[in-house]
């Protein structure tokens, strides 16, 4: 089987445009949730029982903002709904990161995208069924449907840069972004590509997303006065997750390829599985039994023991069932394992805290903080984790960040449907 290696990332968050951005403003513990309860139409999102969001900072001034102007041209941004906007921008970053600007044919042709989107372009959807309702067929614009089909993102970028390798688009609610690197990987590993662009991309701030997911209980309510203390990870006081917009794209290349030309590698991408629950629409399996069988072959397939993995980037978006579920499952990986009875032994750490739930984008932007833990020997911390309240009591990496030597890393991702995925990274060796 063929290795996959990391060679490029990118990307945009509710802590700005950037990887290297977002990144020291994580490990600085630092916030990008905000209030939107100011947001027009002001009756409909003031009436939400949740008025917090991580949203990318649009101010215009200063560094790590985002401006459209300086990745697309006004046509473009015409044809492009918020989130392929979003991915085309990270897709850029992340292909100059790797130095991957291919113009041969055989390259073009080896070189594909797996990228996806849990809602895409709620906006258009809602709008046009507003105007198609009041004044009919003519009102519908040509671009309606290109606008909100999730794999116009993938399509996008293929057409961008003339990419004629495998085009393809994951959308599987919030495990979207690990399922596109996943499924990104297992394209270089079979043969179909040598590089593949891969990630999630995510914006649907709008209230009736809020008003959705609000109706299902599965949004934190209690904190709309304190935005950054919103998402709480694995803490007693946790209620719900905070829904934000943004992008993450990594740039997987098979390793003989990356080798012959240079690349500089973050990590490899050792394993990945998935698995489904089989259970609830949006509940995981308590006994996080689910969780637990998607990291355990994603390890098997790394060929990995569990007692070698140094951290976790846990999916734990601050539900009180789902964080509990994923401990449950951590423990159950860990169990009889040497070691495991030290607390210090694993640390696992929700990045969500500070960047909330980039739903489909989450798995994506997850999987870069984890590649960037072993690059750096870093732990992101868990923010708001003042009363933990899960078992076992690992090191949860609270508040603060950790210097800690990472060469084995998993970054878990489940979503709605009870879909689970699990990617495993390591230091290249």
């Amino acid at each position: 089987m063929r290795r996959v290696v990391v060679t490029g990332l990118g990307a945009i968050t509710p802590l700005g445009v950037g990887v290297r951005h977002s990144w020291s403003k994580l490990i600085a513990g630092q916030s990008g949730i905000a209030s939107v309860a100011d947001f027009e139409p002001q009756k409909r999102w003031r009436e939400l029982t949740s008025t917090v969001a991580g949203i990318v900072p649009k101010s215009g001034i200063g560094e790590g903002q985002w401006r459209p102007d300086d990745w697309l041209s006004a046509s473009d941004q015409r044809r492009m709904s918020t989130f392929t906007q979003y991915a085309i921008a990270a897709t850029e970053m992340a292909l100059e990161d790797a130095a991957w600007k291919p113009r041969k044919k055989e390259d073009l042709e080896s070189t594909g995208v797996c990228l996806g989107s849990g809602i895409g372009n709620l906006d258009e959807i809602y709008n046009t069924s507003l105007a198609y309702e009041k004044d009919g067929y003519k009102k519908v614009s040509p671009l309606f449907v290109p606008k909100i089909l999730i794999n116009l993102a993938a399509g996008h970028i293929a057409m961008r840069y003339g990419f004629q390798g495998p085009n393809h688009a994951v959308t599987t609610a919030c495990t979207t972004g690990a399922h596109s690197v996943g499924d990104a990987s297992r394209f270089i590993a079979f043969g179909d590509a040598n590089v593949m662009v891969a990630g999630g991309a995510e914006s649907c701030i709008h209230p009736l997303t809020f008003a959705g997911f609000g109706r299902s209980r599965s949004l934190s309510t209690a904190f709309n006065d304190d935005p950054p203390s919103s998402c709480r990870p694995f803490d007693r006081r946790r209620s719900g997750f905070v829904v934000s917009e943004g992008a993450a794209v990594v740039i997987l290349e098979e390793l003989e390829h990356a080798k012959a030309r240079g690349a500089r590698i973050y990590a490899e991408l050792r394993g990945y599985g998935s698995s489904g629950d089989a259970h609830h629409m949006t509940a995981p399996l308590e006994d996080g039994s689910g969780a637990f069988l998607s990291m355990k072959k994603a390890l098997k397939h790394a060929g990995i023991k569990p007692r070698q993995v140094d951290y976790i980037n846990a999916h734990a978006t601050a539900t009180p069932v789902g964080d509990t579920a994923e401990a449950l499952a951590i423990r159950s990986l860990m169990a009889g394992e040497e070691g495991y009875a030290n607390e210090g032994h694993i640390a696992v750490s929700s990045t969500k805290g500070s960047i909330g739930h980039l739903l489909g984008a989450a798995g994506a932007i997850e999987a870069v903080f984890t590649i960037l833990a072993i690059a750096e020997n870093t732990l992101p911390p868990t923010l708001n984790l003042t009363e933990p309240d899960v078992e076992p009591k690992f090191n949860l990496v609270p508040l603060e960040a950790q210097e800690k030597e990472v060469n084995v890393a998993l970054s878990n991702s489940f979503g709605f449907g009870g879909t689970n995925a699990t990617l495993v990274f390591s230091k290249f060796s």
